[in-house]
């Protein structure tokens, strides 16, 4: 797996991520899921540079030009919930691209911090020969990204698969190197050095999906 971290890259993603992980910041739900979508616009534009590409003519009122646009069929796949503000960040950019959405959760057994993942939908056309993007904005133990791949595998083997994430542990990226084959690319805006007894990334940013979209039961 190839890893592109942009921690420590000098741009305006730095902005977005400091708002992300401000604890008063992020107590605006609205701007919270803004953020993550523009880091997923971000993010998308430095992925667009490893496609491939083909050359088209297109004709303006004044003549012709040729340009050259990207040539892959796009699968972009959330985890739900949290996923969903950066996949339409991702969707934005790649508008002509086919949706999947996948459920993936932590089951805690007796209030203990040891967790499995459960996952208990998964909508998606056939991935066979296309280009899989992965959005879940926090990567933490790599266990939940682990889980959706061996159900995504029963749709299809893709072309390639990119993973675009928010902010991931060191721990959580060095797992999923080793389930992840020489085809995958991470895409990721900042990799923090721990994770707590709980699998949290820390300093991390908190729970994404319940700053997004609410507390749940």
């Amino acid at each position: 797996m190839i890893t592109h971290n942009f921690d420590g890259t000098n741009s305006i993603l730095n902005t977005f991520i400091s708002e992300i992980r401000d604890r008063n910041i992020q107590k605006d739900s609205l701007r919270f899921r803004k953020n993550l979508e523009r880091v997923g616009e971000i993010l998308s534009y430095e992925m667009s540079k490893s496609l491939s590409y083909k050359s088209l003519s297109v004709t303006t009122p004044l003549g012709k030009k040729n340009v050259h646009i990207p040539n892959e069929e796009l699968v972009i796949c959330s985890v739900l919930r949290a996923g969903l503000p950066l996949h339409q960040g991702v969707l934005n950019y790649f508008d002509r691209a086919e949706n999947a959405f996948i459920s993936a959760f932590r089951k805690h057994l007796d209030n203990k911090p040891e967790f499995e993942v459960i996952v208990n939908y998964f909508a998606a056309p056939s991935l066979d020969g296309k280009v899989l993007v992965l959005t879940d904005p926090m990567l933490a133990t790599g266990k939940t990204l682990e889980n959706v791949y061996k159900v995504i595998q029963t749709h299809g083997t893709p072309k390639s698969i990119h993973i675009v994430s928010l902010i991931g542990s060191q721990a959580g990226v060095d797992y999923i190197d080793q389930v992840f084959g020489k085809n995958t690319q991470l895409w990721i805006a900042a990799i923090d050095d721990a994770l707590d007894k709980n699998g949290y990334i820390i300093p991390g940013i908190g729970d994404a999906g319940d700053l997004a979209f609410g507390q749940k039961l």
